[in-house]
């Protein structure tokens, strides 16, 4: 048989092993191995198997990310989530769609002291989602904030994601994660936006509160600022050590971890079993996204060797006099990848392809990697496997799922805004990178 065909027959059997719930890190071995002894032999398969996770793991930039999932599951047990949205609700329930407003910036604070999507989705969907429900809020509106504000999480440092990129990309991680600060904000305003006008323009969406409830609101501002002033100092501390350069990424890790679990102590929100559980939480997420890993690097070399990655790269290569119409060459394909596979899977594959494209074309490797992120993330919410979404209905079982995508795709017009202006100004990326040097 052909290696181009047998590469593309692996590529489907594996998206059917996912689509038969098989773990992406199992499908992705499996295939491996396999397609390496058919195209090779045995023996170097077994070669390859026992050398490439190996060298996957070994990378020492690598451990920002249990450090990063173990201060993300601190904050999410010590209650720190609570304490944002409630802040967020007292500030924000004044505007159109306020509590949806509220969740969306709850999301934001809660980004930067989690790293993971998937966790962020979960833990303000717990809290804002029956909130607004009692409120009389839409149930799309209601689910789809939540869902796709999770995304925020994949930007807003620290993020797991970014550390993925920086190691397979050879570039600062610490300049990644600054450079990821702006787009994440820039995302949240976007998604302020969306919710005020609609909720203005259909008052239905969200019901407006009383006088008397906002008057007991902005009585309760104050304090609920007290409550999260040390989250806050938490997390600039750790934004300005990797900005000045103080410390490395998985020092700031490390930093972030033992501070979080400092102030949950002095505050008094954790307990022994929630600090095993955070343990617990860490790592089985650290194992689960190098197991995820040491597959695809293993695929990546499977797609190198039938010329799989070759075909890609000369399918997008045609634009090559034209660097915009590469980027959006390349936005297509992570667009239908994302429909299908896990963002950490998506980018592994693809990175090795990418890359050298890029690199030979002179873009920055800093601003690529946003729009990389930017794009997994995106496929979080989007059909038929957007995993945000499966989250948000694993926590709100009485909302159906496609009520729940409803909601999401009005997110999704404002992420055609803000992928619109990271590509025509990359400069909205770069400039608080550009400013380390």
């Amino acid at each position: 048989m052909d290696p181009l065909t047998f590469g593309l027959i692996t590529l489907g059997c594996m998206l059917g092993l996912i689509a038969l719930r098989v773990p992406i890190g199992v499908a992705l071995g499996v295939v491996s191995v396999l397609g390496l002894a058919y195209v090779r032999n045995f023996p170097i398969a077994l070669s390859i198997l026992r050398e490439s996770p190996f060298a996957f793991a070994a990378s020492w930039d690598l451990t920002a990310i249990p450090m990063f999932l173990l201060m993300g599951a601190i904050a999410n047990h010590s209650g720190i989530s609570s304490a944002l949205f409630r802040a967020a609700r007292l500030w924000f329930s004044a505007l159109p769609g306020g509590l949806a407003v509220a969740a969306n910036m709850a999301s934001v604070g809660f980004a930067a002291a989690c790293g993971s999507s998937l966790a962020s989705s979960a833990a303000m969907g717990r809290l804002a989602i029956p909130e607004m429900l009692r409120a009389g809020y839409d149930r799309a509106l209601a689910t789809g904030v939540v869902a796709s504000a999770g995304t925020l999480a994949a930007l807003i440092p620290p993020s797991i994601m970014l550390v993925l990129y920086g190691v397979f990309a050879e570039v600062s991680i610490s300049r990644l994660l600054i450079a990821g600060i702006v787009p994440g904000f820039l995302t949240a305003a976007a998604y302020v936006a969306l919710i005020v006008i609609r909720c203005k323009l259909n008052p239905a969406l969200a019901p407006k509160l009383s006088d008397e409830e906002l008057q007991t609101l902005k009585a309760d501002r104050l304090s609920a600022l007290r409550e999260v002033w040390p989250v806050t100092a938490l997390i600039l501390g750790i934004i300005g050590g990797l900005y000045g350069g103080i410390v490395t990424p998985t020092e700031a890790g490390a930093t972030g971890a033992a501070l979080a679990l400092l102030i949950a102590i002095l505050q008094r929100r954790i307990s022994m079993t929630s600090f095993i559980d955070s343990l617990k939480e860490s790592m089985s997420g650290t194992a689960q996204i190098f197991f995820v890993g040491m597959g695809a690097v293993m695929y990546t070399r499977l797609l190198s060797l039938t010329g799989v990655s070759t075909l890609l790269a000369d399918m997008v290569g045609g634009y090559a006099g034209d660097p915009l119409m590469v980027i959006l060459a390349i936005s297509v394909v992570f667009l239908i990848l994302g429909m299908f596979l896990d963002p950490l899977g998506i980018m592994l594959i693809t990175l090795p392809v990418f890359l050298p494209m890029m690199k030979a074309l002179g873009l920055d490797l800093i601003w690529f990697g946003i729009i990389v992120v930017k794009y997994v993330e995106i496929g979080m919410i989007t059909p038929p496997l957007g995993m945000n979404v499966f989250v948000v209905k694993s926590v709100t079982p009485s909302v159906p799922i496609w009520t729940i995508y409803r909601g999401v795709l009005w997110f999704l017009l404002a992420e055609v805004v803000v992928m619109a202006l990271l590509i025509g100004f990359p400069q909205i990326t770069l400039f608080l990178p550009n400013l380390m040097r």
